[in-house]
């Protein structure tokens, strides 16, 4: 199949060119005029923008959770975030205490591979430290599995202590892995949150209160000192604020994700960042639960509340709102943020993340004039709330290609359960022996 897709507006990382692309079969084939020779189908994007498919490497498909599961599963996030413009998404296979990495990569493979409409990959999750498990990690680079997630929070489920954060680092410096840090202080914030209990402070807005940024910040910190640092937001920290887990009533639970939403002043500082590159990317964390059935496991006990929030279909539009229309970002910052940045820091790119000869097909032709409202009622996401229900955002993807297949057009799906495909993403380069690895924490 050749596809050409003309008129439109062609925006990547480093350049906005008003030109015409060719797709043959999965592939981009060229970028230019007079391309229409022996094409297959034509679509025309006059008044459009045409940019490479989004990637969203903060993924929680069907993560377990304090006794439930995140609700979307592989099926229906990855049609969500299609629906949203996102084509490649990095979920994270967990281990289970006991388990080697093995069983639970094995376990995850199993809840992707038949169900994803759009492209994925893995991060790994490691929940204990030991010589089998480290020597297991450099087998999983190998098989394009780099990335490895680290927690510093959770007592008793995920975390683990400076030396165990230590060994990983200097193994994954060696094996050409990244870690990965969710950076709170666990051990003061489980004694907060026992305080605030104990006192009967059960309420939603207790989770932000007992998880202060102080916290937030002595892990950052320990996390630097032990290793250089890269950082993500989330369209959440954006938007969202400690106001809205201090909604009345039981109505903050529906914002409960960690870490916490903070005061609205962050939210000028957090663009700042994305502005200055001290982030370098934006995705969602993804882990949605309903409210009804799900979140309200804790009516009464805030600590009893599932962690984590719905934002996979949101992110492209959320980002373009809040960032190119309001002035604060350019266009081509914004691909950046969204696929480019992405598509390079995870070992997807060139083949992900740009619109260039030889690149995956992975396109969205995107109106920006078209302004809607956000609703539980319309999106996609298998969740019974929107974080962002009644916003009006002005941007649509309208059309959504992976590999060079119509996923989202005209307002209908037509992506296929099971079309999307593992990506084994390369390792991490250019890191001196003689340094620490590279570090992630979600700011």
């Amino acid at each position: 199949m050749r596809t050409l897709i003309k008129n439109g507006t062609v925006v990547t990382a480093s350049d906005t060119t008003k030109t015409d692309v060719l797709i043959d079969g999965e592939k981009i084939a060229a970028i230019g005029s007079g391309l229409a020779t022996g094409t297959d189908q034509v679509i025309d994007a006059e008044n459009r923008y045409v940019m490479p498919g989004a990637i969203d490497v903060h993924t929680h498909m069907e993560l377990p959770f304090g006794g439930t599961f995140a609700s979307d599963d592989f099926a229906t996030g990855t049609a969500a975030a299609a629906w949203g413009g996102t084509t490649t998404i990095v979920d994270f296979a967990v281990q289970s205490y006991g388990q080697t990495l093995r069983q639970g990569l094995d376990q995850w493979h199993k809840k992707a591979q038949g169900k994803a409409h759009i492209d994925y990959g893995f991060h790994m999750i490691v929940r204990e430290i030991n010589d089998s498990i480290l020597k297991e990690m450099d087998a999983l680079v190998n098989e394009g599995i780099p990335s490895f997630k680290l927690f510093m929070a959770y007592p008793g489920v995920f975390m683990l202590d400076d030396a165990a954060i230590f060994r990983a680092m200097s193994r994954t410096a060696e094996n050409g892995g990244l870690i990965m840090m969710h950076a709170e202080n666990g051990g003061a914030i489980d004694v907060l949150v026992k305080r605030y209990l104990a006192e009967g402070k059960g309420d939603p807005i207790n989770h932000g209160l007992t998880r202060p940024a102080s916290m937030e910040g002595e892990a950052t910190g320990r996390a630097i000192a032990l290793a250089r640092l890269f950082a993500e937001t989330c369209p959440q920290y954006l938007y969202l604020s400690l106001d809205d887990l201090g909604r009345p009533g039981f109505e903050g639970a529906k914002y409960v994700c960690s870490p916490p939403l903070r005061p609205p002043s962050h939210h000028d500082e957090l663009w700042k960042g994305l502005l200055q590159d001290d982030l370098q990317l934006v995705a969602t964390d993804h882990c949605p639960f309903h409210f009804k059935g799900q979140k309200d496991l804790g009516r009464g006990d805030f600590s009893k509340i599932p962690n984590g929030l719905p934002g996979v279909e949101d992110r492209f539009s959320l980002i373009f709102h809040g960032g190119v229309n309001s002035g604060r970002i350019t266009l081509n910052r914004f691909v950046e943020l969204v696929a480019t940045a992405p598509a390079k820091m995870f070992g997807l790119f060139p083949r992900k993340g740009t619109i260039a000869p030889g690149s995956d097909a992975d396109i969205v032709i995107f109106n920006p004039r078209v302004e809607r409202t956000l609703s539980a009622k319309t999106h996609h996401m298998n969740v019974d709330y929107s974080c962002y229900e009644g916003m009006t955002v002005k941007g649509l993807p309208e059309v959504v290609m992976q590999r060079g297949n119509v996923l989202v057009r005209e307002g209908k799906f037509q992506g296929v359960k099971g079309a999307g495909q593992f990506l084994r993403r390369s390792p991490f380069h250019g890191v001196p022996a003689s340094e620490p690895s590279p570090v992630g924490a979600r700011s």
